[in-house]
Formats: structure tokens, sequence, C-alpha cells
């Protein structure tokens, strides 16, 4: 808990930003989703349960920085039989690679309340370049004493450029699983003491 009488949050160009310092996610209230074609006619949706990380809020937003952790095996589409599917070799291979993580390497402004974060994205020991485009969904102090924030972010990968092959094809044609995931996070982080 934080001592209410010393954070506060702050005006920068119209737009009210959460207090300079270190925010832990709070992962109860973080959502790391995502999206792929199956069999070029739906999207599966599916998300991770196992996510911490770390939000560095500069004095300067675009000093700022983020550090994220994903359980692999935390993988949920809500169906058993394929997300077993998803944690072997053919997709995550948790066994040799339990982790995801996303180290930010720089903040660009993108307009009021619109960030896009530069950053590294690892799955599978495979490292790639990617781009959040991140909105500040809003700033509060709780009924704790706690301050938050929360942001949202989307993106999209190749999962080829990631080792991520799994190239079943249909007998008419086509992928039974699409190479363009799109990730979509919400997030929420508590000002750490």
């Amino acid at each position: 808990m934080t001592d209410s009488a010393a954070v506060q949050s702050r005006i920068v160009d119209g737009v009210e930003l959460p207090a300079v310092g270190t925010y832990s996610l709070d992962a109860a209230h973080t959502h790391v989703g995502f999206s792929v074609r199956h069999m070029g006619v739906a999207k599966v949706r599916g998300r991770f349960g196992g996510v911490q990380g770390t939000l560095v809020v500069a004095e300067d937003p675009l000093q700022s920085s983020v550090s994220v952790t994903i359980d692999a095996a935390t993988v949920d589409t809500r169906d058993e039989t394929r997300d077993n599917h998803v944690r072997t070799a053919d997709f995550l291979d948790v066994a040799n690679y339990p982790t995801i993580t996303f180290e930010s390497t720089s903040v660009e402004a993108a307009g009021k309340g619109a960030w896009k974060v530069n950053g590294n994205l690892t799955i599978r020991g495979t490292t790639r370049p990617v781009t959040l485009d991140t909105s500040l969904e809003g700033v509060i102090q709780d009924p704790y004493g706690n301050h938050r924030v929360g942001f949202s972010a989307t993106t999209a990968i190749d999962r080829d450029d990631f080792g991520v092959s799994f190239g079943a094809v249909m007998e008419a044609g086509g992928l039974v699983v699409g190479k363009r995931v799109t990730i979509e996070i919400e997030a929420e982080a508590v000002l750490q003491a």
C-alpha cells in the first residue's frame, strides 16, 4: 500500500498521467490475449493466465519502460485438447521455452494519451522487435490507498518469425491455423512503495 498523501498523478500535455515510479502488474486485473484465424473461417481466441511485469513511469513519459514475463504453459483457449497441443513443440514448446518475454526499448508519442512502445518479444527463444500501440485507460487512487494505472495495447505478429511454424494444410488448401496472430493487452498496474 502506498502513502496516499505522497502519491499524485500529473498533467502532461493535457493528459492525466500516473505518478513517476515503479509499478507492478496486477495479474488478477491484467489480460494478455491473442487471436488467430482457424481454417480460414473464424478466429480462435486465447489468453495467458501467468503474467508478471514491471512498468517504470519516468518524469518524461518517453523515457518510461516495461518488462513482462508470461508463463507459456498458462495458455487457455477454452479447449483443453487444443491447449495441450499449443504447449507442444508444434507451437510454444513450453518444455524447452517456458516463458514468453517482452522488454521495451523505446517509447514514442502517438497522440494524446497514446504511445508506440517498441521492444523485443521473445517466443520459443527467438527474439524479434515489435511495436505495441498503447493507450492510457486511466489513473486512480483506489479505496485502499493504492495508485493504479491502466493501459491497453495491441500488436500483430507473424508466428513463423518466432519459429511457431505448425503448418497443417486443409484438403481444399489454406492453413488450419493462420500465420498472423493479433495480441491484445489490458494491463492494470499498482505503484510500489
